[in-house]
Protein backbone atom coordinates (compact mmCIF):
# COMPACT_ATOMS: atom_id res chain seq x y z
CA UNK A 1 0.00 0.00 0.00
CA UNK A 2 1.27 3.40 -0.99
CA UNK A 3 0.37 6.78 0.46
CA UNK A 4 -0.50 9.06 -2.45
CA UNK A 5 -1.74 12.20 -0.69
CA UNK A 6 -2.28 13.52 2.84
CA UNK A 7 -3.66 16.79 4.21
CA UNK A 8 -5.12 18.30 7.37
CA UNK A 9 -8.82 19.08 7.72
CA UNK A 10 -9.67 22.20 9.73
CA UNK A 11 -11.04 21.65 13.26
CA UNK A 12 -11.87 23.93 16.20
CA UNK A 13 -8.66 25.21 17.88
CA UNK A 14 -9.62 23.85 21.33
CA UNK A 15 -11.39 20.66 20.27
CA UNK A 16 -8.29 18.49 20.95
CA UNK A 17 -9.02 16.75 17.62
CA UNK A 18 -6.70 16.29 14.62
CA UNK A 19 -8.36 15.23 11.35
CA UNK A 20 -6.22 14.06 8.41
CA UNK A 21 -7.41 13.23 4.84
CA UNK A 22 -5.42 10.31 3.37
CA UNK A 23 -5.32 8.83 -0.16
CA UNK A 24 -3.77 5.36 -0.62
CA UNK A 25 -3.24 2.93 -3.54
CA UNK A 26 -2.66 -0.77 -3.74
CA UNK A 27 -2.18 -3.16 -6.67
CA UNK A 28 -4.89 -5.78 -6.32
CA UNK A 29 -4.19 -7.78 -9.50
CA UNK A 30 -1.86 -7.46 -12.42
CA UNK A 31 -2.48 -4.08 -14.12
CA UNK A 32 -5.28 -3.45 -11.57
CA UNK A 33 -4.82 -0.70 -8.97
CA UNK A 34 -7.29 0.22 -6.26
CA UNK A 35 -7.34 3.73 -4.79
CA UNK A 36 -9.27 4.97 -1.77
CA UNK A 37 -9.60 8.26 0.13
CA UNK A 38 -10.62 8.35 3.82
CA UNK A 39 -10.34 10.49 6.93
CA UNK A 40 -8.44 9.70 10.16
CA UNK A 41 -9.29 11.43 13.41
CA UNK A 42 -6.81 11.63 16.34
CA UNK A 43 -7.86 12.62 19.90
CA UNK A 44 -5.34 14.34 22.21
CA UNK A 45 -5.66 12.80 25.69
CA UNK A 46 -3.97 14.11 28.85
CA UNK A 47 -1.93 11.69 30.93
CA UNK A 48 -0.16 12.12 34.28
CA UNK A 49 2.91 10.39 35.55
CA UNK A 50 2.37 8.17 38.65
CA UNK A 51 3.89 10.74 41.03
CA UNK A 52 1.64 13.53 39.76
CA UNK A 53 -1.39 11.25 39.93
CA UNK A 54 -0.67 10.59 43.62
CA UNK A 55 -0.48 14.31 44.28
CA UNK A 56 -4.10 14.79 43.23
CA UNK A 57 -5.39 11.63 44.89
CA UNK A 58 -6.56 11.74 48.49
CA UNK A 59 -5.28 9.29 51.10
CA UNK A 60 -2.32 8.29 48.94
CA UNK A 61 0.90 9.10 50.76
CA UNK A 62 4.21 7.57 51.69
CA UNK A 63 4.95 9.49 54.91
CA UNK A 64 3.07 11.80 57.22
CA UNK A 65 4.14 14.31 59.88
CA UNK A 66 1.67 14.72 62.73
CA UNK A 67 2.27 17.99 64.63
CA UNK A 68 0.49 18.29 67.98
CA UNK A 69 0.39 20.68 70.94
CA UNK A 70 -1.93 19.92 73.84
CA UNK A 71 -3.10 23.42 74.69
CA UNK A 72 -6.61 24.98 74.50
CA UNK A 73 -5.68 27.50 71.78
CA UNK A 74 -4.18 27.73 68.28
CA UNK A 75 -1.72 30.62 68.76
CA UNK A 76 1.34 28.41 68.42
CA UNK A 77 0.10 26.99 65.12
CA UNK A 78 -0.73 30.47 63.83
CA UNK A 79 2.90 31.40 64.48
CA UNK A 80 4.15 28.11 63.04
CA UNK A 81 2.13 28.57 59.85
CA UNK A 82 3.77 31.95 59.26
CA UNK A 83 7.23 30.41 59.68
CA UNK A 84 6.33 27.62 57.26
CA UNK A 85 5.09 30.13 54.70
CA UNK A 86 8.22 32.26 55.08
CA UNK A 87 10.62 29.35 54.52
CA UNK A 88 8.36 27.53 52.00
CA UNK A 89 8.61 24.38 54.09
CA UNK A 90 5.21 23.12 52.87
CA UNK A 91 5.95 23.02 49.13
CA UNK A 92 6.64 19.25 49.07
CA UNK A 93 3.50 18.33 51.01
CA UNK A 94 0.81 16.68 48.90
CA UNK A 95 -1.89 17.53 51.44
CA UNK A 96 -2.28 19.41 54.75
CA UNK A 97 -5.09 18.48 57.10
CA UNK A 98 -6.19 20.34 60.22
CA UNK A 99 -7.07 18.16 63.21
CA UNK A 100 -8.15 18.85 66.77
CA UNK A 101 -4.76 19.53 68.39
CA UNK A 102 -2.62 20.37 65.38
CA UNK A 103 -1.83 19.69 61.73
CA UNK A 104 -1.06 16.64 59.57
CA UNK A 105 1.35 16.97 56.64
CA UNK A 106 1.32 14.23 53.97
CA UNK A 107 4.29 13.50 51.70
CA UNK A 108 5.09 11.23 48.79
CA UNK A 109 8.62 10.47 50.00
CA UNK A 110 10.12 9.67 53.37
CA UNK A 111 12.97 12.13 52.81
CA UNK A 112 10.55 15.05 52.45
CA UNK A 113 8.83 14.16 55.73
CA UNK A 114 12.17 13.87 57.54
CA UNK A 115 13.13 17.29 56.18
CA UNK A 116 9.93 18.76 57.64
CA UNK A 117 10.64 17.19 61.04
CA UNK A 118 14.12 18.69 61.01
CA UNK A 119 12.66 22.12 60.18
CA UNK A 120 10.14 21.91 63.04
CA UNK A 121 12.81 20.89 65.57
CA UNK A 122 14.73 24.06 64.70
CA UNK A 123 11.88 26.59 65.00
CA UNK A 124 9.78 25.30 67.92
CA UNK A 125 10.68 23.36 71.10
CA UNK A 126 9.48 19.86 70.34
CA UNK A 127 10.27 16.15 70.34
CA UNK A 128 9.58 13.60 67.62
CA UNK A 129 8.98 9.88 67.29
CA UNK A 130 9.00 7.70 64.18
CA UNK A 131 6.90 4.65 63.40
CA UNK A 132 6.45 2.55 60.28
CA UNK A 133 3.75 0.25 58.95
CA UNK A 134 4.32 -2.56 56.47
CA UNK A 135 1.89 -2.25 53.54
CA UNK A 136 3.10 -4.99 51.19
CA UNK A 137 6.06 -7.30 50.63
CA UNK A 138 7.43 -9.04 47.53
CA UNK A 139 9.30 -12.12 48.72
CA UNK A 140 10.55 -13.00 45.23
CA UNK A 141 12.25 -9.62 44.67
CA UNK A 142 12.92 -9.06 48.39
CA UNK A 143 11.24 -5.64 48.37
CA UNK A 144 8.86 -4.09 50.91
CA UNK A 145 6.48 -1.15 50.89
CA UNK A 146 6.21 0.88 54.11
CA UNK A 147 4.28 3.91 55.32
CA UNK A 148 6.14 6.15 57.76
CA UNK A 149 4.59 8.34 60.46
CA UNK A 150 6.50 11.06 62.32
CA UNK A 151 4.84 12.31 65.51
CA UNK A 152 6.01 15.79 66.57
CA UNK A 153 4.85 17.08 69.97
CA UNK A 154 5.39 20.76 70.77
CA UNK A 155 6.08 21.87 74.33
CA UNK A 156 2.74 23.11 75.79
CA UNK A 157 4.19 26.49 76.83
CA UNK A 158 3.55 29.76 75.00
CA UNK A 159 4.70 33.35 75.30
CA UNK A 160 3.30 35.25 78.34
CA UNK A 161 2.23 32.03 80.09
CA UNK A 162 2.60 31.89 83.88
CA UNK A 163 4.53 28.85 85.08
CA UNK A 164 5.12 27.32 88.50
CA UNK A 165 8.38 25.37 88.21
CA UNK A 166 9.01 22.22 90.25
CA UNK A 167 11.44 23.03 93.11
CA UNK A 168 14.24 20.74 91.88
CA UNK A 169 14.03 22.08 88.34
CA UNK A 170 14.03 25.71 89.56
CA UNK A 171 17.16 25.02 91.61
CA UNK A 172 18.89 23.38 88.64
CA UNK A 173 18.10 26.40 86.43
CA UNK A 174 20.30 28.82 88.36
CA UNK A 175 18.17 28.73 91.53
CA UNK A 176 15.49 30.87 89.88
CA UNK A 177 12.15 31.45 91.60
CA UNK A 178 9.35 28.99 91.01
CA UNK A 179 6.88 31.61 89.75
CA UNK A 180 8.17 32.64 86.31
CA UNK A 181 6.86 34.03 83.04
CA UNK A 182 7.65 32.71 79.57
CA UNK A 183 8.85 35.95 77.98
CA UNK A 184 10.10 34.43 74.70
CA UNK A 185 10.35 31.21 72.72
CA UNK A 186 13.28 31.22 70.32
CA UNK A 187 14.10 28.16 68.28
CA UNK A 188 13.94 25.05 70.44
CA UNK A 189 14.45 26.89 73.75
CA UNK A 190 11.95 28.37 76.20
CA UNK A 191 13.16 31.60 77.85
CA UNK A 192 11.88 32.19 81.39
CA UNK A 193 11.84 35.35 83.52
CA UNK A 194 11.30 35.85 87.24
CA UNK A 195 9.37 39.18 87.26
CA UNK A 196 10.19 39.85 90.92
CA UNK A 197 14.00 39.60 90.57
CA UNK A 198 14.64 40.06 86.80
CA UNK A 199 16.51 36.74 86.80
CA UNK A 200 16.31 34.90 83.48
CA UNK A 201 17.07 31.36 82.41
CA UNK A 202 16.73 29.09 79.40
CA UNK A 203 14.78 25.85 79.51
CA UNK A 204 16.12 23.43 76.87
CA UNK A 205 13.66 21.06 75.24
CA UNK A 206 15.48 17.95 76.47
CA UNK A 207 15.32 19.22 80.07
CA UNK A 208 11.59 19.85 79.82
CA UNK A 209 10.74 16.39 78.47
CA UNK A 210 12.72 14.70 81.27
CA UNK A 211 10.31 16.29 83.77
CA UNK A 212 7.31 17.73 81.90
CA UNK A 213 4.93 20.17 83.59
CA UNK A 214 2.02 22.36 82.60
CA UNK A 215 1.36 26.08 82.81
CA UNK A 216 -0.27 27.71 85.79
CA UNK A 217 -2.28 30.23 83.73
CA UNK A 218 -2.33 31.51 80.14
CA UNK A 219 -3.40 34.62 78.23
CA UNK A 220 -7.23 34.21 78.37
CA UNK A 221 -7.02 34.26 82.20
CA UNK A 222 -5.28 37.64 82.36
CA UNK A 223 -7.07 40.59 83.98
CA UNK A 224 -6.82 44.31 83.17
CA UNK A 225 -5.26 46.52 85.86
CA UNK A 226 -4.92 50.28 86.30
CA UNK A 227 -1.51 51.55 87.45
CA UNK A 228 -1.85 53.87 90.47
CA UNK A 229 1.76 54.42 91.52
CA UNK A 230 5.27 53.37 90.49
CA UNK A 231 8.36 53.31 92.75
CA UNK A 232 11.63 52.30 91.11
CA UNK A 233 14.07 50.07 92.95
CA UNK A 234 17.00 51.01 90.73
CA UNK A 235 17.60 47.47 89.48
CA UNK A 236 17.61 47.07 85.69
CA UNK A 237 18.40 44.33 83.22
CA UNK A 238 18.28 45.03 79.51
CA UNK A 239 14.89 46.51 78.63
CA UNK A 240 13.42 45.63 82.05
CA UNK A 241 13.42 47.78 85.19
CA UNK A 242 12.33 46.44 88.56
CA UNK A 243 9.78 48.57 90.41
CA UNK A 244 7.17 48.37 93.14
CA UNK A 245 3.88 49.12 91.40
CA UNK A 246 0.47 49.78 92.94
CA UNK A 247 -2.37 48.51 90.79
CA UNK A 248 -6.11 48.02 90.99
CA UNK A 249 -8.41 45.95 88.84
CA UNK A 250 -10.20 47.98 86.20
CA UNK A 251 -13.44 46.22 87.10
CA UNK A 252 -13.10 47.42 90.72
CA UNK A 253 -12.69 51.09 89.85
CA UNK A 254 -15.65 52.99 91.28
CA UNK A 255 -16.97 50.05 93.31
CA UNK A 256 -14.23 49.56 95.94
CA UNK A 257 -10.80 50.82 96.93
CA UNK A 258 -8.92 47.51 96.73
CA UNK A 259 -5.36 47.95 95.47
CA UNK A 260 -2.29 45.73 95.40
CA UNK A 261 1.45 46.34 95.53
CA UNK A 262 3.49 44.10 93.28
CA UNK A 263 7.11 43.84 92.18
CA UNK A 264 7.25 43.91 88.39
CA UNK A 265 9.76 43.99 85.56
CA UNK A 266 7.68 46.62 83.73
CA UNK A 267 8.84 49.59 85.80
CA UNK A 268 10.53 51.17 82.79
CA UNK A 269 7.37 51.52 80.69
CA UNK A 270 4.52 51.79 83.21
CA UNK A 271 3.37 55.15 84.59
CA UNK A 272 0.45 56.14 86.82
CA UNK A 273 -2.74 55.97 84.79
CA UNK A 274 -1.49 53.31 82.36
CA UNK A 275 -3.25 50.00 81.78
CA UNK A 276 -1.56 46.63 82.14
CA UNK A 277 -2.55 43.00 81.78
CA UNK A 278 -1.62 40.48 84.44
CA UNK A 279 -2.61 37.43 86.42
CA UNK A 280 -4.77 37.98 89.50
CA UNK A 281 -3.77 35.21 91.89
CA UNK A 282 -5.53 36.54 95.03
CA UNK A 283 -8.84 34.83 94.25
CA UNK A 284 -7.80 32.50 91.41
CA UNK A 285 -8.73 28.82 91.55
CA UNK A 286 -5.62 27.16 90.18
CA UNK A 287 -5.35 23.40 89.97
CA UNK A 288 -1.61 22.83 90.09
CA UNK A 289 0.23 20.57 92.60
CA UNK A 290 3.42 22.66 92.56
CA UNK A 291 1.43 25.83 93.30
CA UNK A 292 -0.48 24.10 96.10
CA UNK A 293 2.83 23.14 97.73
CA UNK A 294 4.02 26.74 97.45
CA UNK A 295 0.88 27.96 99.23
CA UNK A 296 1.70 25.65 102.14
CA UNK A 297 5.38 26.55 102.40
CA UNK A 298 5.57 30.21 101.31
CA UNK A 299 3.71 33.02 103.07
CA UNK A 300 4.36 36.02 100.82
CA UNK A 301 3.17 34.84 97.42
CA UNK A 302 2.27 37.78 95.14
CA UNK A 303 -1.40 38.61 94.61
CA UNK A 304 -0.76 40.03 91.13
CA UNK A 305 1.82 39.29 88.44
CA UNK A 306 1.91 41.88 85.68
CA UNK A 307 2.74 40.65 82.20
CA UNK A 308 2.55 43.51 79.69
CA UNK A 309 1.40 47.05 79.11
CA UNK A 310 -1.59 47.62 76.86
CA UNK A 311 -2.33 50.60 74.64
CA UNK A 312 -6.01 51.60 74.24
CA UNK A 313 -5.10 53.50 71.07
CA UNK A 314 -4.38 50.22 69.29
CA UNK A 315 -7.98 49.11 69.62
CA UNK A 316 -9.01 51.96 67.31
CA UNK A 317 -6.66 50.89 64.52
CA UNK A 318 -7.54 48.71 61.61
CA UNK A 319 -6.86 45.09 62.57
CA UNK A 320 -4.04 43.28 60.79
CA UNK A 321 -4.38 40.22 58.61
CA UNK A 322 -2.23 37.33 57.47
CA UNK A 323 -2.24 34.49 54.97
CA UNK A 324 -2.85 30.93 56.12
CA UNK A 325 -1.83 27.55 54.78
CA UNK A 326 -4.20 25.85 52.36
CA UNK A 327 -5.59 23.04 54.51
CA UNK A 328 -8.13 20.33 53.88
CA UNK A 329 -11.50 21.46 55.15
CA UNK A 330 -13.62 19.05 57.16
CA UNK A 331 -16.96 18.08 55.64
CA UNK A 332 -18.70 18.81 58.95
CA UNK A 333 -19.43 22.47 59.64
CA UNK A 334 -17.43 23.79 62.64
CA UNK A 335 -19.31 24.64 65.79
CA UNK A 336 -20.08 28.27 66.51
CA UNK A 337 -18.03 28.32 69.73
CA UNK A 338 -15.03 26.84 67.89
CA UNK A 339 -15.20 29.55 65.23
CA UNK A 340 -15.41 32.29 67.88
CA UNK A 341 -12.51 30.76 69.81
CA UNK A 342 -10.35 30.62 66.68
CA UNK A 343 -11.14 34.25 65.86
CA UNK A 344 -10.18 35.26 69.40
CA UNK A 345 -6.86 33.36 69.14
CA UNK A 346 -6.29 35.04 65.76
CA UNK A 347 -6.74 38.51 67.28
CA UNK A 348 -4.54 37.72 70.30
CA UNK A 349 -1.77 36.45 68.04
CA UNK A 350 -1.84 39.58 65.88
CA UNK A 351 -1.76 41.80 68.99
CA UNK A 352 1.20 39.84 70.38
CA UNK A 353 2.98 40.06 67.04
CA UNK A 354 2.53 43.84 66.89
CA UNK A 355 3.97 44.26 70.40
CA UNK A 356 6.91 41.85 70.06
CA UNK A 357 9.63 43.40 67.90
CA UNK A 358 11.73 40.21 67.91
CA UNK A 359 8.84 38.12 66.63
CA UNK A 360 7.90 40.79 64.09
CA UNK A 361 11.45 40.82 62.75
CA UNK A 362 11.54 37.02 62.65
CA UNK A 363 8.38 36.93 60.53
CA UNK A 364 9.31 39.86 58.31
CA UNK A 365 9.00 39.06 54.65
CA UNK A 366 6.08 36.64 55.01
CA UNK A 367 3.82 37.06 52.01
CA UNK A 368 0.32 38.22 52.98
CA UNK A 369 1.26 39.33 56.53
CA UNK A 370 -0.13 42.85 57.06
CA UNK A 371 0.21 44.44 60.49
CA UNK A 372 -0.72 47.88 61.76
CA UNK A 373 1.88 50.56 61.09
CA UNK A 374 4.76 51.24 63.45
CA UNK A 375 3.92 54.96 63.46
CA UNK A 376 0.85 54.35 65.63
CA UNK A 377 2.95 52.21 67.98
CA UNK A 378 5.48 55.01 68.45
CA UNK A 379 2.69 57.50 69.14
CA UNK A 380 1.24 55.15 71.74
CA UNK A 381 4.67 54.80 73.41
CA UNK A 382 4.97 58.61 73.58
Amino acid sequence: MRLIDAGFIWTEPHSRRIRVKLTVQKEAFTSTILQQTFECEFVVAYQQCPDCAKTYTKNTWKATVQVRQKVPHKRTFLYLEQLILKHHAHTEASNIKEVKDGLDFFYQTRAAAAKMVEFLSGVVPSRSKKSEELISMDTKNNTSNYKFTYSVEIVPICKDDLICLPPKLAKSLGNIGQMVLCHKIAGNTVHLLDPTTLQTTDLPTATYWRQPFGTLADIPEMVEFVVLDVEFTGQTKGKWALADIEVARSSDMGSNDDSYWVKSHLGGILHPGDLAMGYFLANANLNNPEYDDMLKNVDNLPDVILVKKIYPERRKRKPGKMRMLEKEVSEMAPRKQDVEKLERDYEIFLETLEEDEDMKQLLSGVEGLDLAGDEDHEMAEA
